[in-house]
């Protein structure tokens, strides 16, 4: 199997899976004990702990500084912030959400589940290539007491697409939200290993990550928060954490997840450059041999705005290429490349059992071939350029034949 869906999870890096190992063997650990493993196991998160916010640029042993809370994954990172960040009114009640139309289905549908019980959503847009509109962000912040219109309670941003790669502009964002005194809540679940994360620099209030994006084992991720940020729990029948997230931590899947950050971060320079060139060979030897594909968000299909001198176009992860194959069918193409040995996605990983339309592409008001076509493909530190040339052969292959029927 040639393994391009790295967007969705990446292998386990042979040396985190040997220290998950080395833990999971080493005995029980509850760190809330209070006899000699308990004591242990808590010291292990103590340094995790260290581990990551050395690598993520940020402090964790400060009193009333930033803190890092535990959770099963992205998706429960998101939940986690979209339901419990934002300070509810004189009324108790909890203000709008701003969320761009780009947002992993974890954020997106937990704010919808919000918004059937009556919170209000504020949608900010894209353009063509995929960046949000941070020109129009202020203004769906804002609150208007002549209007009863109130003021935003949360603002969500991811800082780098999953499905088109595309980097957002999370600093400018975060100034925006700054000088509106409005929580900024950033889903980086695809950026580390992949681009410098400094979480004190960022200038957000919470941050999602998860281990299993970067070389780490499923099941285990994290939230985040900035000094003096505020959480409601949504789970609730312990005091782990701060009675943020109560339940056992998993100790062996906390230590292995630092490792994991560690290495990513230690090793980003040379793993970026690396995913980087796999990734423009990719893009290169499909551009030869193939017409009318379209490779969303990228410079090709800027060209008109940057003569124009309108914007620049944005930056793309290293890693990703999302590929409009106009006139097949992506699902078509999927099964294909599976039975041939490729593995790739039609968008994000959430929702590719049954394969919707992408909402990402929909959003950029991409022409509908394009979306009906669109494949993701992600390669990693691992990928290898011997497995470029064969998967771009068998995807012309495939490719053509569709275009037949």
């Amino acid at each position: 199997m040639i393994y391009l869906d790295n967007n969705a999870t990446t292998a386990i890096d042979p040396r985190v899976a040997e220290v998950l190992v080395s833990e999971l063997r080493s005995g029980p650990a509850n760190p809330s004990s209070l006899h000699g493993l308990g004591r242990t196991a808590r010291a292990k998160i103590e340094t995790s702990l260290d581990t990551i916010g050395r690598a993520l640029g940020t402090r964790l042993d400060r009193p009333g500084g930033p803190r890092l809370i535990f959770t099963s994954g992205g998706t429960e990172s998101n939940n986690l912030a979209i339901s419990g960040i934002g300070e509810p009114d004189n009324d108790g009640r909890l203000g709008p959400i701003v969320l761009s139309r780009i947002e992993h289905p974890s954020v997106i549908v937990a704010a919808q589940s919000l918004a059937s019980a009556g919170r209000q959503l504020r949608w900010l847009d894209v353009d063509e290539l995929g960046e949000v509109r941070v020109d129009l962000l202020a203004d769906l912040i804002a609150g208007d007491p002549s209007s009863d219109r109130p003021a935003a309670a949360l603002v969500s941003i991811m800082s780098a697409n999953n499905e088109t790669g595309v980097i957002q502009p999370i600093e400018r964002i975060a100034e925006v939200c700054r000088a509106a005194r409005v929580p900024l809540h950033v889903d980086a679940t695809q950026s580390i290993g992949k681009t410098p994360v400094d979480l004190d620099r960022l200038g957000a209030s919470a941050v999602t990550f998860t281990a299993h994006k970067f070389h780490g084992p499923t099941g285990i991720g994290c939230l985040w928060l900035a000094g003096g940020v505020k959480l409601r729990p949504m789970l609730f029948g312990g005091q782990q954490q701060l009675d943020t997230r109560p339940g056992t931590e998993p100790v062996a899947m906390i230590v292995a997840m630092a490792e994991a950050i560690r290495l990513a971060c230690a090793e980003l320079d040379d793993s970026a450059q690396h995913m980087r060139s796999l990734r423009d060979q990719f893009e290169s030897e499909l551009r030869s041999l193939l017409d009318q594909i379209v490779i969303q968000g990228s410079i090709l299909r800027g060209q008109a705005s940057v003569a124009e001198g309108r914007r620049p176009v944005p930056a793309r992860l290293p890693s990703t290429s999302c590929v409009s194959f106009i006139g097949a069918d992506r699902q078509s193409m999927l099964m294909a490349l599976d039975m041939a040995g490729i593995a790739c996605s039609s968008g994000s990983a959430c929702s590719s059992g049954s394969s919707p339309p992408s909402h990402v592409l929909t959003a950029m008001q991409r022409p509908e071939p394009e979306i009906r076509s669109a494949l993701r493909f992600g390669v990693s530190k691992f990928s290898t350029v011997e497995e470029i040339l064969p998967a771009c052969e068998s995807i012309s292959l495939f490719v053509k034949r569709l275009r037949q029927f």
